[in-house]
């Protein structure tokens, strides 16, 4: 299933987004380094001919000096994509791209798009039959039936690597794991429940194919296709031997008569196909899957008028018990792969399923709980684990690897799988699921947060992302042709964006006295404070901030950050006793470093140098990392001597007198900071590893550091945030794209980002 919900998008936003900088979503990237003529040389010509010949001596070695362990194809020829049906191969591309992405953001995988121009199923088997000796696994995805099942079986036949049409066991599984858990509520057995199939495509058979092989009798599931029920003898209808496996031993024709009495209803058919009255016929406690996409057989709130007692699950992410597909792909394949399975068989299926229903009835972490808004605990509306579940890594792959050992189709076993848990926790890195996990808090928790510089287009399509993703209320401050900015963008709708001008605000007499009572005794006239209010976008935004008119603001587009910042402050103090300062986040695939104060401190002291060690391992704390803070320096604890190095050395005694819970340590230069063997020259320093937060010990080195980063490095970079104010209000850069802002308006309102406290981590 898709994730389809509520989260709305102009035509012109999507284009912009797969066409934006480099066009698609994904690139080939060296691990290795590719810098001198001697890299190349290995890498290539002559030295790539020693894994050569190591390979034509032993297949397996492949494993280990190519990418093929860890390389999955997804397969397509455009015949069924999503729900729009047979648009061609090239047309598939970018859902095929982003299934790449998925694998590689959920599970570490690497995976490549493949589109094959053909609907024949013997070519499609025959070329990717070729393609073993260059993938580890191979995912078949939106082709469509019966060819599906043809390609698949041959496939399965032919190679001796992993090969799964998603479409139908990504689903089966999902929902397998769902109704585990619902029939674990109900206190039936699966072997003596009654279960009715509505739909006879590509997943419905696999559902059925899956639950019967988890113990459900053949003759206790009655099938249903747009003729009625599948029954033996059946000839009319568009009959195949796919649908004839199923067919059962009844007298009941319609889907109305296969329902009296069921335990269970599967749809994976079409809106609105499960009718109140055919729901009222189901036994005592039914379970329902409403898989139809993208609107289900029923909706929630309609099954449960009916029958209070249901336990229903669909594939929408706006109720609950989502049937998401991306719970099980990513996390099948990592397991596979792991052990080299010649196959992912039924046995791994149904352990992913065992795996995902265990960790359904499992306590919810804390971090996932605040993203959705609620605690989530097991029960008749958490049959499913959330698709953002941290834990989904570690414990599916673990449960998929120990079911191909033991079915005997891994030729790589895993010999503890204590270290094989730990290396799946650390392949990816935890900013990424808290950044994920941030943006559903905000949906769960919706903001105002104003944009000052409403009139620029970069901001307004960042309003419009921020709306139509449904993380809160964007309040624009500009002049009144804003709303034909907005339709010029796609906004159907301009007016119903709530808009501020500060000309003719009715605000601007209550603003006037609160920024007068403020600055009166700073030598400002009252006329000086009507002037700032009326022609200055971030005095206006930031004196609505203080007025409470909204939660967070953002700004900085049009206006260097040093001026920007004069200006806020003029209005916002930071909190008492405390430091104001900016972060820089630097993401990698595996790592992110916290570097600080990049943006307001020229010459820190002592204090205000723990002070922002402190406050820095907060917020890295809070995106999921365990902080190991160093303060930099040119000089490796006093070697050399320098003039300028009293104040580092003071902040570790100032943090040794606070005695704070998180490593510290310094002064010390970048490599050491950063680099285990550098490190191990002093084995008195107290990290543990590698710093993550790097404290810098002046404005100069640090905001010169952060910009050649996000120029040279090849790391995503967050921020600067806007650490230490009373009021939350972030800075971004000039050169911010609409995404970018739309993230720091996410963590800025606090989503995903709060401590036991409930302190938001950039107050």
């Amino acid at each position: 299933m898709t994730d389809e919900s509520n989260i709305q998008f102009s035509e012109r936003e999507a284009l912009l987004f797969h066409s934006e900088g480099r066009p698609g979503k994904i690139e080939i990237i060296a691990s290795k380094p590719m810098a001198t003529q001697r890299d190349l040389a290995l890498a290539y010509s002559p030295g790539v001919a020693v894994p050569v010949r190591a390979i034509h001596e032993n297949p397996a070695a492949a494993y280990e000096y190519t990418a093929k362990g860890n390389l999955v194809a997804v397969i397509s020829n455009g015949t069924a994509i999503l729900g729009m049906g047979n648009l061609g191969a090239l047309a598939s591309k970018p859902v095929m791209e982003g299934k790449a992405v998925l694998f590689k953001r959920f599970a570490d995988v690497d995976a490549i798009d493949i589109e094959l121009a053909t609907e024949d199923p013997d070519a499609i088997i025959n070329a990717v039959a070729l393609m073993e000796p260059s993938f580890g696994g191979i995912n078949l995805e939106d082709i469509k039936a019966p060819e599906c099942f043809i390609i698949e079986q041959a496939l399965k036949e032919r190679m001796k690597i992993p090969v799964m049409h998603d479409d139908q066991h990504g689903t089966a599984i999902i929902a397998a794991a769902g109704l585990i858990n619902a029939l674990f509520l109900t206190g039936r057995n699966i072997k003596d429940i009654r279960v009715v199939m509505n739909g006879a495509g590509a997943a419905a058979i696999a559902c059925a194919e899956l639950i019967k092989a988890m113990g459900l009798p053949h003759d206790q599931l009655i099938m249903c296709d747009k003729s009625g029920v599948i029954y033996q003898g059946r000839e009319h209808g568009d009959m195949n031997q796919w649908k004839s496996a199923h067919a059962a031993k009844t007298d009941r024709r319609t889907l109305e008569e296969a329902l009296d009495g069921a335990d269970v209803f599967m749809g994976l058919s079409a809106k609105g196909a499960l009718a109140p009255e055919y729901l009222m016929k189901m036994a005592a406690k039914p379970i329902v899957f409403a898989m139809a996409n993208p609107d289900p057989e029923i909706t929630p709130p309609d099954a449960k008028r009916v029958r209070p007692d249901v336990i229903i699950a669909t594939g929408r992410s706006d109720y609950p018990n989502q049937v998401n597909n991306v719970l099980g792909f990513p996390f099948i394949f990592r397991g596979a792969l792991d052990v080299r399975a010649t196959a992912i068989n039924n046995e791994m299926k149904v352990a992913a399923a065992n795996a995902l229903a265990e960790l359904a009835r499992q306590q919810v972490p804390e971090e996932v709980a605040v993203a959705y808004g609620v605690r989530h605990s097991f029960g008749v509306d958490y049959i499913i684990p959330a698709p953002f579940d941290p834990r989904l890594m570690e414990i599916v792959p673990v449960a998929v690897a120990q079911a191909a050992m033991d079915s005997g189709v891994a030729t790589k076993p895993i010999l503890d799988m204590e270290a094989y848990r730990q290396s799946l926790r650390a392949r990816l890195n935890p900013t990424t699921s808290v950044l994920t996990l941030a943006y559903e808090s905000a949906r769960a928790n919706p903001k105002r947060v104003l944009f000052a510089e409403g009139e620029e287009e970069v901001v307004l399509r960042a309003a419009i992302e921020f709306k139509a993703g449904g993380y809160g209320t964007p309040v624009l401050v500009g002049r009144d042709d804003v709303y034909d900015r907005l339709r010029a963008l796609g906004v159907t709708d301009p007016e119903t964006y709530e808009l501020h001008n500060s000309r003719k605000s009715p605000l601007v007499p209550k603003m006037v006295e609160f920024l007068y009572e403020r600055l009166k005794r700073r030598g400002y006239l009252l006329r000086d404070c009507e002037r700032m209010i009326n022609q200055d976008r971030n005095i206006f935004g930031a004196v609505m901030l203080q007025l409470g008119e909204a939660d967070v603001m953002i700004t900085g587009i049009t206006r260097p950050y040093a001026q920007t910042m004069r200006e806020v402050r003029r209005v916002i103090d930071p909190i008492k006793g405390r430091t104001a300062f900016g972060v820089h986040v630097m993401v990698g695939a595996k790592h992110t470093v916290f570097m600080a104060d990049t943006t307001i401190n020229e010459r820190p002291t002592a204090e205000e140098l723990a002070d922002i060690a402190e406050q820095t391992a907060l917020v890295a704390k809070r995106m999921g990392h365990e902080p190991r803070v160093a303060f930099l320096s040119y000089s490796n604890f006093g070697n050399p001597e320098g003039r300028w190095l009293e104040n580092i050395r003071n902040a570790v005694c100032v943090l040794n007198d606070r005695h704070v819970s998180f490593e510290y340590e310094g002064e010390m230069a970048p490599d050491v900071a950063l680099n285990p063997r550098q490190l191990a020259n002093y084995p008195f320093a107290r990290l543990s590893g590698p710093a993550n937060v790097l404290i810098m010990p002046g404005l100069q080195s640090a905001n010169i550091s952060a910009k050649l980063l996000r120029e040279l490095g090849g790391d995503a970079v967050i921020g600067p945030m806007l650490v230490g104010m009373e009021k939350s209000v972030q800075i971004a850069p000039m050169t911010s794209t609409a995404s970018e802002l739309v993230t720091l308006a996410v963590l800025a309102a606090g989503g995903g980002l709060r401590g036991r406290s409930g302190a938001a981590a950039f107050s």
